[in-house]
């Protein structure tokens, strides 16, 4: 049973109001903020220096080499043979897919196994994730391709030179990020954006892709419109034999990929199957030489060299795209991370994750990598086929190096249309119509928010698309913020419990008194509205059930418990409030308040104006206080005929609740908060 005692500042109000049985009514006292000790806040920079001071050397390589963590409590017994088995997995996967990408991205195949081998290393070193599959992936290649497209040729050399950079620009990016904290501020892009995003990215990715199914050109553009006047446009040059090649590839993918999905016994076959397409490709075009069929073409034989990127003079203009690939990279690359790392029980830092996909991008820009990150489909499969730590990805590394110096020769002929169907197979799963259903059943707001991102990006292009939907997104938190959810609350019967009146219709309200909670921090954009909705609340006050007949509002309490802060507009705004109802005969009542926004209220001085007495630890020792004073004000007794039939008085009755102890709380009911 809670402890109540007499409080000093509410005494002489007891003593002079009491019940109608001549008892002294009880408070909680409210702590002054201003007495309350608080311990010096320590200045940012010396926290830092002394945690940097007190960091051991074991500490600090574990900071800058993430990898060591793993090494360290390595179990080669338990682990060694599926993180081989894994690597060898996705490394196969990998192969054939990174040569897809790069095409996508309107480069040659042979950048696409370099971005498939150089950050695959440097990422298994300084990355945090144990299970990442790191490289090229298809949004990433479509932006690429997108807004390079729109500056130069992807025949000229400037083409790749700009893309190499670009991986430079992007690398930057995600370090000063993952070293400044930032990652917080992806926040604010809402997980409806993105699927709609990914989505519309899907079917434009896969109709990019069709032209080597058709067998003619068509338009490079990110925008769904373009594409498909191109395809009807250029339909008089249709080839059947890509065509039908291209179907029967993308019918195997498909395949092997839902039976990889399905049955564990035939999980390897989701990872074999674009190696078994490229296979089977090849022989084909051996065998048969069509002539009518797109091959790859002569592919470099080695590894890449060290390179300083160039194309620095056309920087300026890569600057929105780093940062649009940047924020997809986080959103696929950390996304990714922190679901497997949840998966596998071990804690994952985004900031560092952040940086180590920075430095792979980086150090990959000096060996002719375009942008990488993090990839889905294959991140997918390295969890499933039992990676436990980042030695898969070292061996991936190892089967592109084996790809790179002995099979290159084998890829020149390589059907164009097995790559693309390739590319088709994998963003066929970015197509998230399961997420719109399930808005649509749960929130339609957040639907809407979909259909906006999808059609704009189908209609406008990308980048518009992920402005459009994070300008809509951000919108809807302003509106949120602007007009928050306020309740008028009732006391639940024989409880001394206060909630929502509409979400518990059987709880009670007092004649003159009109109990208000806020539920979201007060400052310059939303008091407005707070203000607006109290004079509402005063006014429709009318159908409370309980206490003296009275026919107008005496006091308003504010439950503050919910309000986190509170800014000086709010401050002021409160002070205005008061005197427009002190003008009126009412008295402000506040109760709970959290220490901070106590002691700025107590500084601003509203303490002092409102009056001390006027602040409570609970909503009920308010309504005790309000109460008497309502009934000394108007000089009336207890409406009984109101109250729950007993032969004492409803204020005796109040009295002996508060000294009985207190019954549950009911469940919370759905719907209304």
């Amino acid at each position: 049973m809670e402890r109540t005692f007499a409080s000093s500042s509410s005494g002489d109000v007891s003593s002079s109001f009491s019940g109608g049985g001549g008892r002294t009514v009880r408070v909680i006292p409210l702590q002054d903020p201003t007495t309350a000790e608080e311990p010096a806040a320590e200045p940012m920079r010396e926290r830092i220096v002394r945690r940097i001071r007190g960091m051991k050397a074991e500490e600090w390589v574990s900071v800058l080499l993430p990898c060591s963590r793993w090494m360290r409590s390595y179990k080669w017994r338990e682990y060694l043979q599926a993180d081989v088995m894994a690597g060898i997995t996705v490394g196969v996967m990998l192969v054939p897919q990174s040569m897809s990408y790069a095409k996508l991205a309107g480069l040659h195949p042979i950048y696409g196994l370099y971005t498939g081998f150089v950050p695959v290393f440097i990422y298994s070193i300084f990355g945090s994730s144990r299970q990442l599959a790191v490289g090229p992936v298809a949004l990433v290649s479509l932006l690429v391709s997108n807004v390079l497209g729109s500056i130069v040729d992807s025949s000229e050399d400037l083409y790749t030179e700009l893309a190499i950079l670009l991986a430079l620009m992007v690398g930057v990016l995600e370090c000063l990020m993952g070293l400044l904290r930032l990652g917080w501020l992806i926040r604010f892009i809402s997980h409806s954006v993105i699927s709609g995003f990914t989505t519309a990215s899907a079917f434009v990715i896969g109709l990019s892709q069709i032209k080597y199914f058709l067998g003619y050109d068509i338009t490079r553009s990110s925008k769904i419109i373009p594409l498909i006047q191109s395809i009807i446009e250029g339909f008089h040059d249709f080839r059947w034999p890509p065509f039908v090649m291209g179907s029967f590839f993308l019918a195997i993918l498909l395949i092997m990929k839902h039976l990889g999905k399905t049955s564990k016994k035939f999980r390897y076959l989701r990872a074999a199957g674009p190696l078994t397409a490229v296979v089977l490709g090849t022989v084909l075009v051996k065998i048969f030489r069509p002539n009518s069929i797109s091959v790859v073409g002569e592919i470099p034989q080695g590894l890449p060299s060290f390179n300083i990127p160039e194309g620095f003079d056309h920087a300026k203009s890569l600057i929105s795209t780093a940062v649009l690939i940047t924020g997809v990279a986080i959103l696929e690359s950390v996304g990714i991370a922190k679901a497997l790392a949840a998966k596998n029980g071990y804690e994952l830092d985004s900031n560092q994750e952040l940086f180590g996909l920075g430095v792979a991008n980086i150090c990959g820009a000096f060996f002719s990598c375009y942008p990488s990150t993090g990839s889905f489909s294959r991140s997918a499969v390295n969890h499933e086929s039992g990676a436990h730590t980042g030695l898969s990805g070292i061996i991936m590394g190892i089967i592109m190096i084996c790809a790179l110096q002995f099979l290159t020769p084998l890829f020149s002929d390589i059907p164009q249309c097995a790559l693309a169907a390739i590319v088709i197979s994998a963003v066929i799963g970015l197509v998230d119509y399961d997420e719109a259903i399930f808005l649509w059943r749960v929130d339609k707001r957040d639907f809407l928010l979909w259909i906006i991102t999808f059609f704009t990006t189908l209609i406008f292009g990308i980048e518009i698309g992920v402005l459009v939907g994070v300008g809509v997104s951000l919108a809807f938190v302003i509106h949120e913020s602007a007009n928050p959810h306020i309740a008028v609350l009732g006391r639940l019967p024989g409880t001394t419990v206060y909630r929502n009146i509409l979400q518990y219709p059987e709880a009670y309200t007092y004649n003159g008194i009109v109990v208000v909670r806020m539920d979201a921090p007060i400052y310059f954009a939303n008091i407005s509205y707070i203000k607006d909705r109290l004079r509402e609340y005063e006014l429709s006050a009318s159908s409370a059930n309980r206490g003296p007949d009275v026919r107008r509002i005496y006091f308003v309490i504010l439950e503050m418990s919910p309000v986190t802060y509170i800014d000086s507009s709010a401050v002021q705004a409160l002070k205005d409030l008061h005197q427009e109802y002190r003008a009126r005969n009412i008295q402000i009542a506040i109760a709970n308040p959290n220490k901070q926004v106590h002691l700025l209220l107590s500084k601003a001085g509203l303490v002092t104006l409102i009056g001390k007495e006027w602040f409570f630890v609970r909503v009920h020792d308010a309504i005790q206080i309000c109460l008497q004073h309502v009934q000394s004000l108007t000089g009336q007794t207890v409406n009984k005929s109101n109250e729950i039939p007993t032969k004492s008085s409803f204020f005796q009755n109040l009295i002996r609740q508060e000294d009985l102890p207190s019954i549950q709380e009911p469940l919370l009911r759905e719907n209304i908060v």
